[in-house]
């Protein structure tokens, strides 16, 4: 027993120091039907690590399907028996004669099989209660349009599991559209589960192509039993033709292209300052969304535009594939006058009518008038004058009075002087008295009284700073602007050339777009104030030795 065992580890010992000497390719299956899957196993008497088949010459005749990797190791009356093998899915889509070409592995090289293919019957699918059916939204499509490729697989039994591969065709892209679909139909009596999967075509050269059909191996339930079906989908012949020799611009085939636009407030008369949207969007039939050209909003002097958010979506819809892009813009009117948007175009490829044809916006034209909202400098200038008026009419008033005292007295005139110049010199008295005494704190006082004339308040700025409150912060700064400059329009625009501060230019055009864009743009309502607070003590400055002198 103890002898037995030595050997056994001593030919355990010596594994490592044997070699491979037979490399075996055999199938499962020969003949085989069109479009049904048989194995393909690749064996070799030892364990072989780091090396494999290489099976890239099937994909010439073959649908190849994955490769597996199994190892195994007997030992039997003191033999041992060893073996690698690799198995590989294969299968053909039209009968002949093939030949699966010898392998290579450990330097050892199999023998080629020749492999008989028989033709597959019209009915066979239905015989086995599972079928395919492929089909193509035109078998017509220019360099770039996008075609629909839909994929339907009927099963009449309980499926326990397969596998559907990806349809093929060269100088394309073919990618899947959202998930797979789920439905029942009725054909020939028989109810059927159809799983339906489209994919987008994308052709980039011309010429005559064919999509190879989809093949489908799995396995169903039947009579507590478990088979193995299999199916495979239609090719399908498409001519792809080239770009006209004559296009110009960005290449955009389709059916149909349409440009349409949307305006709120829908009035083409607005007021200085009132923020305008216009949306455009962009349908095309037969494009993807990632094919639609960029539309861009032209510069108007007098007119800011400020970008808004932009989506591009694609769907299916009738077998064909819409795109779609939506593209907003804010209009922020600076100054009164009429302004004309010009018209937008885009060309693209009519694929039905085979000729150049163009997608216009109409120009459009916009009046902007004096903002409502706007301080009238008319309305306090006339208050001003109001003002200074006022004491005319009372001095008159004392005037005839004390006249009309001097008749119905009847003093005589040199008693009347000596009075007056009594009474003159006591209130004269009186005022050098109060003047000496409050004289110092009346010029401290009198200082930034006087500076504070021409400079308004800051603290309704302030207030809305406080409450992050973007839309009262501009109102109120639109109408420091005003007082400022005395000008209704382009009041801030002036502020900003008597400040002559590019932070604050910076601030407020970040203000303005927080208001009227949706993108999220941070702005300093603080940061502003501050700013204004300099540019009042710079100007109180200035005033200073003015107000000096007036008190000297």
């Amino acid at each position: 027993m103890v002898m037995r065992l030595f050997c056994y580890l001593l030919l355990l010992s010596a594994m490592p120091l044997w070699a491979a000497t037979k490399l075996e390719a055999s199938v499962n299956k020969n003949p085989v039907l069109a479009g049904e899957f048989f194995m393909l196993n690749i064996s070799v008497d030892d364990t072989v690590k780091g090396d494999q088949p290489d099976t890239s010459a099937l994909l010439k005749d073959f649908v190849v399907g994955p490769t597996s990797l199994s190892s195994r190791t007997n030992i039997v009356n003191g033999s041992i028996n060893k073996q690698t093998t690799w198995s590989v899915k294969l299968m053909t889509r039209t009968e002949g004669d093939y030949t699966i070409p010898a392998f290579s592995v450990a330097g050892l090289t199999s023998q080629p099989i020749k492999l008989k293919v028989a033709k597959r019957s019209v009915d066979a699918d239905k015989n086995n209660e599972i079928f395919l059916k492929t089909s193509l939204s035109s078998n017509s499509l220019f360099v770039q349009e996008a075609g629909v490729y839909t994929v339907k697989l009927y099963l009449a039994k309980e499926l326990l599991d397969g596998s559907l591969s990806t349809p093929s065709m060269e100088d394309a892209q073919l990618t899947q559209l959202g998930k797979q679909k789920e439905s029942y139909e009725l054909v020939d009596g028989k109810r059927y589960l159809v799983i339906t999967r489209e994919y987008l075509v994308q052709p980039q050269k011309s010429g005559a192509y064919t999509i190879a059909g989809p093949a489908f191996q799995g396995r169903v339930q039947q009579n507590y039993r478990q088979l193995e079906v299999s199916a495979l989908g239609d090719d399908q012949q498409l001519e792809i033709k080239p770009i006209p020799s004559d296009y110009k611009g960005a290449w955009l085939p389709s059916e149909l292209v349409n440009l349409n636009e949307e305006w709120q407030p829908n009035d083409n008369t607005v007021e200085v300052g009132t923020p305008i949207t216009r949306t455009i969007t962009l349908t095309a039939l037969g494009v993807t969304k990632e094919q639609l050209p960029e539309i861009s909003m032209p510069t108007i002097d007098g007119i800011r535009s400020y970008p808004d958010k932009k989506e591009n979506n694609n769907a299916v819809r009738d077998g064909r594939v819409v795109s779609q892009q939506t593209a907003s813009y804010a209009l922020l009117p600076q100054k009164p006058g009429t302004y004309t948007l010009p018209e937008i175009k885009l060309p693209w490829f009519n694929t039905k009518m085979n000729r150049i044809s163009m997608a216009t916006l109409p120009a459009r034209t916009v009046t902007v008038i004096p903002s409502s909202n706007a301080i009238s400098p008319a309305i306090n200038n006339s208050q001003q004058n109001v003002n200074t008026l006022a004491p005319a009419p009372n001095n008159n008033v004392n005037v005839s009075h004390t006249q009309s005292v001097q008749v119905q007295n009847k003093t005589p005139l040199w008693l009347i002087i000596v009075a007056v110049l009594g009474y003159v010199l006591w209130i004269a008295t009186v005022m050098f008295y109060w003047f000496n005494r409050s004289t110092k704190n009346t010029i401290k006082k009198s200082q930034p009284t006087a500076s504070s004339i021409n400079q308004p308040s800051l603290k309704k700025l302030v207030a809305a700073a406080k409450l992050n409150d973007n839309k009262t912060f501009y109102n109120e700064l639109s109408n420091y602007a005003v007082q400022i400059t005395n000008k209704n329009v382009g009041a801030i625009d002036a502020l900003r050339d008597a400040v002559n501060d590019s932070q604050l230019n910076s601030h407020i055009a970040q203000l303005q777009a927080q208001l009227y864009s949706n993108k999220a743009t941070s702005c300093e309502l603080n940061a502003i104030i501050k700013i204004l607070e300099k540019y009042q003590a710079q100007a109180s400055k200035s005033q200073q030795p003015v107000l000096k002198d007036l008190y000297n």
